[in-house]
């Protein structure tokens, strides 16, 4: 039977480079490294690691079972962490993942309404695919997640989701800009404008974005990328460029900003 002390001693020679280190690395003897390598080796019936002069490395079979020994081992920490704060606190902890903008919105009198009945919070920010690992490795309980108008939110059969928004987007602009004063603004009057894009290609916003401007054949100029909502309006209003904002990123109103909807699809 696999014990988690073999699987400790592969990620140990992965990580250090030799079994004479990973044994320094787990406190233990390298023949003790040795001997449960054997076993781990014997139970698979294939070598794991090839031991060579300068030091060892995986072979393939040993590089295809690390990740999944990673990930046991992984929930056994999360499972000891649990433990250990249920016995010292006394209460239940449930673990909640969000993305910035809606957790200071929508979490707060959710979390005040659980510490009442004695539920302690761990709260964990991150962008939608590291919530949505955390959901699957159940390292979360919950999470808040978002779906996007050009695609659906795969959670799979064992997930149940409770839709709670929908979140249009809003375009930022200064308030002098001369689109300000329409009560909504089409986004083909905005193909000369610089764009305050998010801080990856890959931003959910700036996909729609380009799809809406390559409707009106143009692509948005980027200026400026940034995540924080916050350092985005300031430089809106400072007439640096224009942007698309989901409305829960925006906070109070500013009266150095116009916010409208498009002109067009959401």
């Amino acid at each position: 039977m696999l014990e988690l002390r073999h699987l400790q001693v592969l990620r140990a020679v992965a990580q250090e480079g030799s079994l004479a280190a990973a044994g320094r690395a787990l406190g233990h003897s390298q023949p003790t490294v040795s001997h449960h390598l054997a076993t781990l080796e014997a139970h698979f019936r294939t070598p794991l690691v090839h031991r060579g002069a300068r030091g060892a490395v995986l072979t393939d079979a040993g590089a295809a079972l690390l990740p999944h020994a990673e990930a046991v081992l992984g929930r056994i920490t999360v499972a000891e962490q649990e433990i250990r704060e249920l016995v010292r606190r006394g209460s239940a902890t449930l673990r909640v993942g969000t993305f910035p903008s809606a957790g200071a919105l929508l979490l707060p009198p959710a979390v005040r309404t659980l510490h009442r009945t004695g539920v302690r919070i761990h709260l964990t920010e991150g962008e939608l695919p590291a919530l949505l690992d955390g959901l699957r490795s159940r390292r979360l309980h919950v999470a808040l997640v978002y779906s996007r108008p050009d695609g659906t939110l795969d959670l799979g059969e064992d997930m149940v989701v409770h839709p709670l928004l929908d979140d249009p987007l809003q375009l930022v602009l200064p308030a002098d800009h001369p689109q300000a004063a329409a009560e909504r603004v089409p986004i083909a009057g905005l193909r000369e404008d610089g764009w305050i894009l998010g801080a990856t290609e890959d931003d959910p916003v700036d996909r729609v974005l380009a799809r809406a401007c390559a409707a009106h054949g143009f692509a948005p100029v980027p200026v400026l990328r940034t995540d924080d909502y916050g350092v985005l309006q300031g430089f809106v209003a400072a007439g640096v460029g224009v942007a698309l904002v989901p409305r829960l990123g925006l906070g109070p109103p500013r009266p150095d900003l116009a916010v409208r909807p498009v002109d067009g699809p959401p």
